[in-house]
């Protein structure tokens, strides 16, 4: 989230590639972003970083917010529904540099979106071979069992991981 400086804080490139080097050291390889994490910067680093042995990384990032550079005043710029949800993918498959996303996150539950329309976009993405895995961040866990059930049924994609805003402990 703090690689970039688009925010007036957070990492330089520079300090982002040690913290991003000292990582890789100490033996990470799960690596989470989100299209909008300083403007689109953060996934453009990570792309940069992890271009050199792209298969060694799991490579996560997350789509709900509003995109980069959109109007104010642009609905379809943000929120869960099928329309963001691909064009976020792509920019952040372009940004990337990549072929594909390994664990495309839902970034927060928009109160809106119904699930057979994210259920279904998801599902075409993985099947188009952009997105590997589909996780749910920040979303309440009715949702992620309702919508489990649902894909389940109709033989879609289901949520494998999520990612909760606090910690049980």
């Amino acid at each position: 989230m703090t690689f970039g400086e688009d925010w007036g804080w957070g990492a330089s490139k520079e300090d982002s590639r040690k913290i991003f080097d000292a990582f890789v050291a100490a033996g990470g390889n799960f690596v989470d972003t989100s299209s909008n994490y300083t403007n689109g910067t953060s996934e453009k680093y990570v792309g940069e970083f992890v271009a050199a042995d792209r298969d060694a990384f799991v490579l996560a990032t997350k789509y709900t917010l509003r995109r980069p550079g959109s109007a104010f005043n642009d609905l379809n710029a943000g929120g869960n529904h099928r329309k963001n949800m691909m064009r976020s993918v792509e920019a952040s498959l372009k940004r990337m540099n990549t072929e594909f996303i390994d664990l495309l996150w839902i970034h927060i539950y928009d109160f809106t979106t119904p699930i057979d329309e994210i259920l279904r976009g998801l599902d075409d993405l993985t099947r188009q071979g952009k997105v590997n895995y589909v996780g749910a961040s920040n979303f309440p866990a009715w949702w992620i069992a309702k919508a489990n059930t649902m894909a389940d049924y109709q033989g879609k994609t289901p949520f494998i991981a999520t990612q909760l805003e606090y910690s049980i402990v």
